[in-house]
């Protein structure tokens, strides 16, 4: 969904044209699929942030476009809304050395873009929710300019026909009403990119499906919205229903939601893109010039550009990706679980866990997902973005057990084995998959950190919720700055 659009309006001729390019584009894919069109290397990962920016006191700072100007640098771009900030880190061989130069570079662009945003006032904040977010931040008029993002608010609220009910318990229970996307812009996540060879790209899909509930559960990051203290990632459930198109009824009709884990375990690529095109009507019709079909024929690669736009308007928290790079096309992974934060460290560290963990149960001769239902995999997730680490998660040959037993005892192994696989360097493996170990003994994440440190806050000095979570958020900043690992983090200002 990365890409520019025009502000324009939309037909019911447009809708027509775009359902039949779109199919027409997913006839072009099965056909490279069984031609066996797509090559395969050495597999690529690619990262991208998502950021929020602050002002001195730690409140939300709606001056993205002024940041990007003094950032100068083409791998950052807007996100939704005007508090985000989005980063694209080059993609490089898994295993390779700039797999090991990886965080160094992370380190360095966010140094350069925080020096040059503090020459307009602003921070930046890697961190899943901003925790001094208000609902009076949260409005149509704090999108960003880009257009495709007023085009999307109107065509999903053109699809609701109502305002959207954010419903979240917790300890602090939240319910409100919007009447536009903006809180979506409260989400910041990162994104894991895997380059799949189409033979095992069913497999890889369905091992970060089996994953997802573990990875949040030990990167949980978004404790508090609009001064509220809910899941220990509440990103999760607010992107849910801040994106989401149908109104009661619909959702009573079994109608899928657009913020979707899916279904069923699949066994090609095929099948994602075909669900895409079979449930959900398009949002943002809009047609290239391009024939796909006359492309091929010519012996050229086709973009496919309907398809994957309208994959992109389909939020899957593992999203298959078709692309076309010096061209060549290619497939991939693009896990979208995790949210950003809270160090560079950690971001990198999660990495390693979930590439490792994907490899070996890809791999597993009697695969995790012959043993476990699709229905579990999905209440794990919501269970891990409930309580974090202390969540009470499902894995076959175990049954029911703590987080942070599941991922010591069974998962942090096929962690280790899987790097050595990928050929990361054992120094290197060993650093990185210690803070996920680190994590696990401490129990504390950046979620739990959040939540002692403004407890701490409260019970110390009196202080009302919002000076609470402004003290946190800069404490937190300070941190962040410092890269070590959240694991070691005191509570407290």
């Amino acid at each position: 969904m990365g890409r520019d659009v025009s502000a324009v309006a939309i037909s019911g001729e447009d809708r027509r044209r775009y359902r039949d390019k779109v199919r027409r584009c997913l006839d072009v894919l099965a056909r490279m699929l069984s031609e066996s069109q797509f090559e395969f290397e050495r597999p690529h990962i690619g990262l991208e942030i998502e950021l929020n920016l602050v002002d001195g006191l730690g409140d939300p700072l709606m001056r993205n476009d002024d940041v990007l100007k003094a950032i100068a640098d083409p791998a950052w771009a807007t996100e939704l809304g005007q508090f985000n900030l989005e980063i694209n880190i080059p993609p490089r061989e898994l295993g390779g050395e700039g797999t090991g130069e990886l965080e160094t570079e992370v380190r360095e662009h966010l140094d350069h873009a925080d020096g040059a945003a503090r020459e307009v006032g602003a921070s930046l904040a890697m961190i899943g929710i901003l925790p001094t977010l208000r609902r009076s931040d949260i409005g149509e008029e704090t999108l960003s300019s880009n257009a495709r993002y007023k085009l999307l608010n109107e065509q999903i609220f053109a699809a609701r026909g109502e305002e959207l009910h954010i419903d979240i318990n917790g300890p602090e229970p939240l319910s409100m009403h919007a009447d536009n996307i903006t809180p979506e812009a409260a989400c910041t996540s990162v994104q894991f990119h895997l380059q799949v060879s189409p033979d095992h790209f069913g497999a890889h899909w369905n091992a970060a499906q089996a994953i997802a509930g573990p990875q949040v559960a030990m990167a949980a990051n978004s404790p508090f919205l609009f001064g509220h203290r809910l899941w220990h990632e509440t990103r999760i459930t607010l992107f849910e229903q801040a994106t989401d198109t149908r109104p009661d009824e619909l959702k009573a009709q079994g109608v899928r939601p657009r913020v979707w884990f899916g279904e069923r375990w699949i066994t090609s690529v095929f099948d994602l893109f075909e669900e895409n095109t079979r449930y959900f009507p398009a949002l943002l019709p809009l047609c290239d010039e391009e024939d796909p079909l006359e492309i091929l024929q010519e012996g050229g690669i086709p973009e496919l550009g309907e398809l994957s736009l309208h994959n992109g308007t389909v939020y899957r928290w593992n999203r298959p990706i078709y692309a076309v790079v010096n061209g060549r096309p290619h497939l991939r992974i693009e896990n979208r679980v995790l949210p950003a934060g809270p160090t560079v460290a950690d971001i990198v560290a999660n990495g390693a866990f979930y590439y490792g963990v994907l490899r070996m149960l890809a791999e597993e001769e009697r695969p995790v997902w012959s043993r476990m239902s699709f229905a579990t995999a999905a209440d794990n997730l919501h269970r891990a973005a409930r309580d974090g680490m202390e969540a009470t998660l499902y894995w076959p040959g175990l049954g029911d057990v703590p987080a942070s037993e599941l991922v010591l005892r069974r998962l942090l192994p096929l962690a280790y084995e899987g790097l050595d696989r990928w050929g990361v360097e054992p120094a290197r493996r060993d650093r990185l998959l210690g803070i996920i170990e680190g994590r696990c003994i401490t129990g504390r994440t950046g979620a739990a950190w959040q939540i002692e440190t403004v407890q701490s806050i409260e019970d110390s000095f009196g202080t009302e919720r919002h000076e609470a979570l402004r003290l946190m958020t800069r404490s937190y900043i300070e941190r962040m700055n410092s890269n070590e690992p959240v694991h070691t983090w005191s509570p407290g200002p």
